[in-house]
């Protein structure tokens, strides 16, 4: 296993002078996924005051961006004090992802760029896009050759994120990565899984290994993602794969706390210890702040924060109809109220490392008809990239 003392900063080539030497150095190399309806400015700013990465937005369409969508524009505003200001872009059309990429760099919206090639949803992918994305080898290259084009003038980095493949007969990664490289692409982030498994199962980390090797020759960082539930969970993928960072997703969900343990183990230092639900109350609180700051109206963040409430409570011992309260929760008042009838109580072990979010079963991936007919041909299909996905 890679000893300890070779786990190097994670670098960031940033031609820009607010950053030292032209670049962001994270002395942690975690970068926390976009999740839809969950990553907007305010959640990141919870996690980023737990500790150290890179905090991506939201992904957001390439054409909405172009047309300025209001709620796009309002998601791709970073939190207060967030930098480098990080952008996820899904595209399926070359032209589009460069005239968003083009906007981003002439406004000065966004410091780094990343293309998402691995949402598995199938609103995006019966479309071609995400996971299925990278099966059309000359669409991805040219999808990605464009938002680096786009970006270079600006000395602002491109990265992109995808997963294995559609499904374990089409596997795309190795050749995909390559490709990413060869257009010049910053890193490259793997979740090693199909977008057939959606999240079931456990991820092949050994899928990570494979294109850490494979990526050597071409000097591009590979980062991993996939079942990081604990800080020795960010350090064993880093140890066992040889990956330069790692993606964090579901993992933080209901504990943002989990960037504090990731920093502490990739500092070699004892993991703090797990919070108290007083403690967590406090977050959740804290939580209940910035997404009013966020909204700017009560009652949508409270809506917002809602979901967040089962993850925030898992495995801790609270009377059935408090909870019900916390899931129907309307106003910051409210919350404060049903958070003082909680009793305190030491973090449940047994869930401190279980999975959260998304436990969805396996499925055949929705693609375009024909769509894996050809894996080089592309210029005959016209898709209508207007469409978030997660």
């Amino acid at each position: 296993m890679t000893p300890l003392t070779q786990i190097t900063p994670l670098r960031l080539p940033i031609a820009n002078g607010q950053f030292a030497n032209n670049e962001v150095v994270l002395d942690t190399p975690v970068v926390l996924a976009p999740m839809a309806g969950i990553t907007n400015s305010a959640f990141r700013t919870l996690c980023r005051e737990q500790g150290a990465g890179l905090f991506v937005s939201e992904m957001v369409t390439a054409r909405a961006l172009i047309e300025r969508h209001p709620e796009t524009m309002r998601l791709i505003t970073p939190g207060v004090g967030e930098s480098p200001r990080s952008v996820q872009l899904y595209a399926v059309d070359p032209v589009v992802v460069g005239q968003a990429v083009k906007l981003l760099m002439e406004d000065n919206l966004a410091d780094h760029i990343d293309l998402n090639f691995g949402c598995p949803v199938p609103k995006v992918t019966r479309r071609g896009g995400g996971a299925a994305l990278p099966f059309k080898r000359k669409l991805f290259s040219a999808i990605v050759g464009s938002a680096v084009k786009a970006a270079a003038p600006y000395g602002v980095p491109v990265t992109v994120k995808m997963r294995i493949g559609i499904d374990s007969d089409h596997l795309t990664y190795l050749q995909a990565a390559q490709s990413a490289a060869d257009q010049g692409v910053a890193w490259v982030a793997l979740h090693a899984r199909t977008a057939a498994q959606l999240y079931e199962g456990q991820a092949d980390w050994s899928a990570i290994t494979r294109l850490v090797e494979h990526m050597k020759p071409t000097g591009v960082p590979v980062l991993g993602n996939g079942d990081i539930w604990s800080g020795s969970d960010g350090l064993r993928m880093v140890q066992e794969t040889g990956c330069a960072g790692v993606v964090v997703g579901r993992g933080c969900l209901g504990r943002p706390w989990l960037f504090a343990e990731l920093k502490a183990a990739f500092a070699g230092q004892e993991l703090p210890e797990l919070p108290t639900l007083f403690e967590v109350r406090e977050i959740m609180f804290r939580h209940g702040e910035l997404l009013l700051d966020f909204f700017e109206s009560e009652g949508r963040a409270m809506r917002d924060l809602r979901k967040h409430m089962a993850w925030y409570l898992k495995g801790f011992s609270v009377p059935r109809e408090l909870r019900a309260g916390f899931g129907m929760v309307s106003s910051l008042g409210e919350l404060e109220h049903l958070l003082s009838q909680l009793v305190d109580q030491p973090y449940p072990t047994s869930i401190a490392e279980t999975p959260r979010g998304r436990r969805s079963h396996g499925r055949a991936v929705s693609l375009p008809d024909g769509w894996l007919n050809d894996p080089d041909e592309y210029a005959s299909i016209t898709i209508d990239d207007a469409v978030s996905g997660g």
